[in-house]
């Protein structure tokens, strides 16, 4: 049964219009559940320990006497690991290694403090800190993610945070072997099997069992990111992530089956998934559309993959390859391939995009689980002004000022003539005093 995914081209007068109803998301907040939230909210923040466990019994369908009753030991991470067969075990170290030895880099490029001396002697510099504690929410039940233990919690861990909470949901109790398994190869200091908004209370406001953290990074359903927004200012959060996105820029030259296998790894996620291709080779991509087809039938997840695709996706036929990494820049897209034998031709005119993975090898999986650079990427549209998450998102940054005797002069004349023109004669005066010889204060009436 052909898959119905549209079929636009650039030379079509109305591309413009059909292309503006591809990327349309309908992002607009759902009141209810924001109603609910915020009532959630209120109630963790007030009830704290009593109401969380409250909501887990509600809607997790677990229930117990206390709060920790609901946290995982180290010895209970340790002991799913070791549970683990051989081969999960070293993919899960190895995965690890990788994304860590990636973060270390990242950090000694943008994660260190910094300062020098001007030529009066003026120290300016940057010091750069760790948070003191993050939390990271992890979805569970049916989508359960180690690898997003694994992208959360090792940025933070080379940034030098010295506690990393995690929340997990474990609807009716049923642990996933693997997560628990990724927060111990982790370094996740303290585990809670509790999720939603609920548990995203707990973190911002803290409880007599959860400890209050200083921001919250991680995925979740519509509850979760709703509860992020809401305490957004109170504790700092990564970002509202919408729903996955990859953009496939072929020339033709990488088998169509690898192609097609690429729009699907994004359209399993969920109906809402887009996956796009942009080829200036029309045969190339009836090809795709041939292999989608053909390969559909095959996955277990078959019937999301079709929503997705037919609900959001699409073959885009341009012009030519610079038209197509125009159109690229326009989506700034999640995932972003460029499956070509020559990607760096390509790579230099490529301005947004969460990640971009250079030729026909490089497949967004390997991205989400082993490659290195973070899987926790800007959706939406939002690589336009945001970042992958990274060392830099476990970091702040304090600004280090030490004015010498002979910088105050020069400085100290800037600063007063500055302020008193803002009419802040406490601001200029406080510069003057350091002035040799002081100066009369001004009359500014």
């Amino acid at each position: 049964m052909t898959v119905q995914i549209r079929h636009l081209a650039t030379s079509q007068p109305d591309f413009e219009a059909a292309f503006q109803k591809v990327l349309h998301w309908s992002a607009e907040t759902d009141t209810a559940i924001e109603d609910r939230v915020a009532a959630i909210l209120a109630d963790v923040r007030t009830r704290g320990d009593a109401a969380v466990l409250a909501y887990t019994a509600r809607f997790d369908q677990l229930d117990v006497a206390s709060l920790a009753d609901l946290e995982l030991g180290q010895a209970e991470l340790k002991a799913a690991f070791d549970s683990l067969p051989a081969e999960q075990r070293t993919a899960l170290e190895a995965a690890a290694a990788r994304v860590r030895s990636y973060h270390e880099r990242q950090k000694q490029a943008c994660g260190l403090s910094w300062s020098y001396r001007d030529e009066d002697g003026t120290l300016l510099g940057q010091k750069v800190t760790p948070l003191d504690r993050v939390g990271i929410y992890v979805p569970g039940g049916k989508a359960a993610y180690p690898s997003s233990v694994l992208m959360n919690a090792i940025p933070a861990h080379v940034a030098g945070v010295p506690e990393i909470i995690m929340v997990v949901p474990t609807p009716r109790g049923e642990k996933n072997p693997l997560v628990l398994a990724a927060a111990y190869v982790a370094g996740v200091s303290r585990a809670f099997t509790i999720g939603g908004a609920q548990a995203v209370g707990a973190l911002a406001y803290g409880t007599a069992t959860v400890p209050k953290v200083d921001k919250i990074t991680g995925p979740g359903n519509a509850y979760v990111a709703s509860a992020k927004k809401h305490v957004f200012g109170q504790v700092g959060i990564d970002m509202i992530a919408g729903p996955s996105e990859i953009l496939v820029l072929a020339d033709g030259s990488t088998p169509a089956d690898w192609v097609a296998m690429d729009l699907f790894s994004q359209a399993e996620h969920d109906e809402l998934a887009q996956s796009i291709l942009l080829c200036p080779d029309a045969a190339y991509i009836a090809q795709v559309q041939a292999a989608i087809d053909r390969l559909l039938p095959t996955m277990p997840r078959a019937a999301i993959i079709r929503a997705s695709l037919e609900g959001r996706g699409a073959l885009i036929h341009t012009r030519s390859m610079e038209e197509a990494c125009e159109i690229s820049n326009r989506i700034a897209p999640e995932h972003l391939e460029v499956s070509s034998n020559d990607p760096h031709t390509w790579e230099p005119l490529l301005r947004h995009a969460g990640a971009i993975f250079l030729g026909a090898y490089t497949s967004e999986s390997l991205g989400d689980y082993c490659a290195g650079p973070n899987h926790v990427l800007p959706t939406s549209g939002t690589a336009r002004f945001s970042s992958p998450l990274g060392v830099y998102d476990f970091q702040k940054r304090s600004s280090l000022i030490e004015v010498s005797e002979a910088g105050a002069q020069p400085l100290g004349r800037i600063a007063a003539e500055l302020a008193y023109g803002e009419g802040l004669q406490a601001h200029a005066r406080a510069a003057e005093l350091r002035l040799n010889p002081v100066p009369p204060m001004r009359d500014t009436k």
